[in-house]
């Protein structure tokens, strides 16, 4: 048994429960030759008509991708999928390997941290919306163990909001707003992290502060990051590979400089796409097509 597994199990004892009360993890193993995320011949309908039909696409462990496409062409309907908020009618979700299926909400919380869009910001501090990160782990009656109390001052720290972590959550500025979500993802400690519109409603300097710390997940803590993303010129430059949706389909899936050199991207958003380099980067300007 592992260090943390016998801090786990010792803090559980403490408070008068055992361990497999505390904690219900997903015992199965992960594959790891399997991909982060494998969507297999997914179907699924809003109502009577289809809207996403036989769906496949994999996502490999330790790349950044962005899914990328028009609006209503399916993107924040496919991390629904994902994160089991929404049912296919056939098909299945695979995570590490698992089908979402075998697992409880639980499970599948402990092994991929899925943040929503943006919405109106709960009445709560910073600190308990990071602690909110630590649900998989909570016994029956949630309290915090001395385990989840060290990872939630570690994603305070790392996404840099632990000054504010007894603000309210609603007189933060949307950037700061932002990185406390990212906190609370940090704190549920997972190697798969999606991200939908994460820059969403955030000026231009916190997008591009956002998107760095999305990198560091990434480079430093080698955390799988699949994101829904609009802005093209911050999926370009941030990304490894990019998922290309149109209509419910998948139109192309590769690396950017792949999916920059089919020009599938300007067919789809009936955009032009120029690349502009300088000694600061490199950036894309898009022109509207005649």
């Amino acid at each position: 048994m592992s260090s943390r597994h016998n801090a786990r199990a010792q803090a559980s004892e403490r408070a008068g429960k055992p361990a497999f009360l505390q904690h219900h993890l997903d015992t199965r193993t992960p594959n790891p030759l399997a991909p982060a995320v494998e969507l297999k011949d997914l179907c699924f309908s809003y109502g009577k008509e289809p809207f996403i039909q036989l769906f496949t696409e994999s996502f490999a462990t330790g790349s950044v991708t962005s899914i990328v496409g028009p609006n209503g062409c399916g993107k924040s309907t496919l991390i629904k999928l994902m994160d089991g908020l929404l049912h296919a009618s056939s098909g299945s979700v695979l995570i590490e390997g698992v089908s979402s299926l075998d697992m409880t909400n639980r499970q599948r919380a402990s092994r991929i941290a899925v943040l929503a869009q943006a919405s109106r910001p709960p009445a709560m501090s910073v600190y308990d919306l990071v602690a909110c990160g630590r649900y998989p782990y909570h016994g029956h009656q949630g309290h915090l163990d001395p385990i989840d109390r060290e990872k939630i001052e570690e994603a305070l720290l790392l996404a840099g909001v632990e000054r504010f972590r007894n603000h309210d959550l609603r007189r933060l500025s949307g950037g700061e707003r932002q990185k406390a979500f990212i906190a609370m993802v940090l704190a549920q400690d997972t190697s798969i992290v999606v991200l939908d519109e994460p820059t969403t409603y955030l000026d231009i300097k916190a997008c591009h502060e956002l998107m760095g710390l999305i990198t560091r997940l990434n480079t430093e803590m080698n955390k799988t990051i699949i994101m829904v993303i609009h802005d093209l010129d911050l999926a370009l430059r941030y990304s490894e590979r990019m998922l290309v949706m149109d209509k419910g389909q998948s139109i192309l899936h590769g690396t950017v400089d792949e999916v920059l050199a089919s020009e599938t991207l300007e067919k789809v958003f009936q955009m032009r796409i120029r690349e502009y380099c300088s000694e600061e980067g490199m950036a894309h300007v898009l022109f509207p097509c005649a």
